[in-house]
């Protein structure tokens, strides 16, 4: 039999894309790097260059997707208004729409940050995409727009409420029908929980 030579290109970044073709076709489970080399067709042992194992594998897909939907939240401020409503709104529904999209990738991600083998660039990662959360709350804060008191302690039942939502979603239990009106109904009341009292 012969054996394929490492001729790949960028093989992480092959690597990494049918990894996370197979994690959303067939789960965590279904994941070896000597099926993803015969997959792009280098050798068993090409992978060991960038990853030294499963676990390895799955801790670079969970960064890349913290680092993607982070972008893909901070893009969705771009083009939002400057009222907190609007803010949260787009990424509220940003979110949303990435679970929908990346739903075998956002289970990974969190199951992956919390373990304690999990690199520091990823618990980084998902901190950085907390953060940007957390100053949507702050910005709302100094604006007037959110009530006062400790961010973390005002923006978690926001975005516990949110992520509850979408896992919801992804996972079946709503009418597909269903799920824009359900969300516009997350969002009010998620701007209900923050609101600041009425001055009057």
């Amino acid at each position: 039999m012969q054996t394929r030579r490492y001729h790949h290109g960028d093989l992480r970044t092959a690597l990494l894309t049918r990894a996370e073709q197979t994690l959303r076709e067939k789960g965590p489970a279904a994941l070896s790097l000597r099926e993803l080399a015969r997959d792009i067709g280098v050798s068993h042992a090409a992978p060991s260059r960038h990853f030294k194992d499963k676990q390895a594998l799955l801790d670079a897909l969970a960064l890349a997707g913290f680092e993607r939907l982070h972008r893909e939240l901070s893009e969705s401020q771009e083009g939002a208004g400057e009222s907190f409503t609007d803010r949260i709104a787009a990424m509220a529904r940003t979110y949303v729409a990435f679970a929908i999209g990346n739903a075998e990738l956002l289970d990974l991600m969190y199951s992956i940050k919390h373990d304690p083998a999990a690199s520091e660039a990823l618990v980084n990662a998902s901190h950085r995409m907390a953060a940007s959360a957390m100053e949507l709350i702050a910005e709302g804060q100094r604006r007037g727009e959110v009530r006062q008191g400790q961010v973390e302690r005002v923006g978690m039942p926001a975005f516990t409420t949110l992520h509850g939502y979408a896992s919801l979603v992804v996972h079946g239990t709503l009418p597909a029908d269903q799920v824009e009106a359900g969300l516009d109904d997350v969002i009010e009341y998620i701007l209900r929980g923050c609101a600041a009292p009425d001055p009057g």
